[in-house]
């Protein structure tokens, strides 16, 4: 197993449950930018995994796993499994408006052509990414991880909350592992771009309201549901995501927000100016190391997926 730049620290706590040490390699970019990898080790033959998130930077990350392929497939590696704990462009999956790409689709046929023989990452922002892939793709998701979290804090008067429509899914499954009922944020884009909450739909009062999305990008969309939540008479809000994204001002807009405790996980490395107290990490390692195993050994996945 391999680890570039995005998140060594996940791979080297997976390469601690395999019981492995994580493969010799060296990442380096020239003073241009161009980047240069050289494997340290014999890969002939070999079942390899590279462990990349594609996160911020996201280009450079991208193309150190595309390099790192490269040289594997060169290097005569039997298979070639990128482990991609989070996926980025995964929200550009479609063609909202005339004339533009499709960067999911773009990244997954960049993944094929350099030499990917398999896939495996998690919550995906849309799940029919994997139908862009022509290799197979293990999804994992990260709700009974999360949801594990919250049954043991043993909260009582839960009610999982989706920020918006398009996390309803995300919130029933939760829902269904906490046995909580759900709510709704009706959100809707005014005419100056900002989001602002129309309606929220179910009983939230005097309630512990849980908000859960697959990721938290600038912190506008989670900030502004548990504000509503607030306003509307929840009693404690947390909140809850896969993907700590955390772009520009996210982490003051947390800090303030009215929200008691944000449960992520570590897909996505954060660096320390990042980890506050509100912030709660878990792991998702032995996750990623159990569908490892499975992979390597030819075993089925799917008992994973539920």
């Amino acid at each position: 197993m391999f680890s570039l730049n995005s998140n060594r620290e996940l791979a080297e706590e997976m390469a601690k449950l395999l019981g492995c040490e994580l493969g010799k390699s060296s990442v380096k970019q020239f003073s241009d930018g161009e980047i240069q990898i050289n494997i340290e080790e014999s890969v002939r033959g070999s079942d390899v995994f590279v462990v990349q998130s594609t996160s911020q930077p996201i280009n450079d990350n991208i193309m150190e796993l595309l390099v790192m392929v490269d040289a594997l497939k060169r290097a005569s590696a039997g298979k070639i499994n990128v482990v991609i704990p989070y996926y980025g462009y995964a929200r550009q999956d479609r063609t909202a408006r005339p004339r533009e790409p499709i960067t999911a689709k773009l990244v997954a046929r960049l993944l094929e052509t350099t030499g990917s023989t398999r896939v495996l990452t998690m919550d995906l922002h849309a799940p029919q990414v994997q139908g862009f892939f022509d290799i197979p793709v293990d999804h994992l998701i990260a709700n009974p991880i999360l949801g594990n979290y919250f049954e043991e804090k043993g909260l009582e008067d839960v009610v999982v909350v989706a920020p918006h429509n398009g996390a309803v899914i995300r919130a029933r499954k939760l829902a269904s592992i906490l046995n909580a009922p759900i709510a709704l944020i009706d959100k809707r884009q005014a005419d100056s771009g900002e989001s602002e909450i129309m309606n929220v739909i179910g009983n939230i009062e005097g309630k512990n309201a849980i908000l859960v999305d697959d990721l938290i990008n600038t912190g506008g969309t989670i900030t502004l549901a548990a504000n509503a939540l607030l306003e509307r008479g929840a009693k404690t809000i947390y909140a809850c995501c896969t993907h700590p994204v955390f772009s520009a001002d996210a982490i003051s807009k947390i800090e303030s927000s009215p929200i008691k405790e944000l449960v992520v996980t570590n897909t996505i490395e954060m660096p320390e100016e990042q980890r506050i107290n509100k912030i709660t990490t878990l792991s998702v390692a032995p996750l990623l190391v159990e569908a490892i195993d499975r992979i390597h050994n030819e075993k089925a996945v799917s008992p994973l997926f539920e």
